[in-house]
């Protein structure tokens, strides 16, 4: 279990090997260069939405609806990692509360306990909907503070940085992606060649 937990931090061979990783699953995919690239934006802007659980399904429906990959859509979503998430709420709530103009009331420490926050609001939510089958009462206060300290802000304070983001990652995978498929075709186009070579020989020896 602690393993576990900490291959999730840390991924054997560190992050660098991680990325290596999913960089060359990319490629490796089966489609045109700029569906794929678009399903990189999809994936990387998913990472910057406060759906946290739902960033595969987030990301396969932006994809989905800009015709981009899905599955290189999934695979981008690993730019929200936990090395990465500090970052990418820090901006996105700063933003929002900046953009809804109720920067004051961003909490001093909401950086440091958005996870927390989060857990507390699907808390009372789970609580809520058990409540309709027991006689629990429901409350809904730390729904409400959740929503508009965090969640909303977050939501409207990730879409620039995300599209940024998004747009940095498109334009990088794309000419990228262009070479590796054009390599991969000319090495397979070798390979052919010198099979027909080989049986054109061989038939020559008959």
């Amino acid at each position: 279990m602690w393993k576990t937990a900490a291959d999730f931090f840390w991924p054997k061979g560190g992050w660098s090997r991680a990325f290596q990783y999913m960089k060359h699953r990319v490629q490796r995919l089966p489609d045109k260069p700029e569906r794929i690239a678009r399903g990189v934006f999809a994936g990387v802007f998913a990472a910057f939405t406060p759906f946290y659980g739902f960033h595969f399904i987030t990301a396969a429906l932006i994809a989905k609806l800009i015709r981009g990959n899905i599955l290189a859509s999934l695979l981008a979503t690993f730019v929200g990692n936990p090395l990465t998430y500090v970052p990418i709420v820090a901006i996105s709530l700063e933003t929002g509360h900046f953009i809804l103009g109720d920067r004051r009331n961003l909490p001093p420490d909401a950086h440091e306990h958005v996870g927390g926050r989060f857990a507390q609001a699907y808390d009372s939510l789970r609580h809520n909907f058990v409540a309709i089958f027991t006689d629990d009462r429901m409350t809904w206060h730390w729904v409400s503070s959740f929503y508009y300290d965090i969640f909303l802000p977050y939501l409207v304070g990730g879409i620039i940085p995300g599209l940024i983001a998004g747009a940095i990652a498109y334009y990088l995978s794309l000419p990228v992606i262009r070479a590796y498929q054009h390599r991969r075709q000319g090495a397979l186009q070798q390979r052919l060649k010198a099979i027909k070579s080989a049986k054109a020989t061989k038939a020559e020896g008959k």
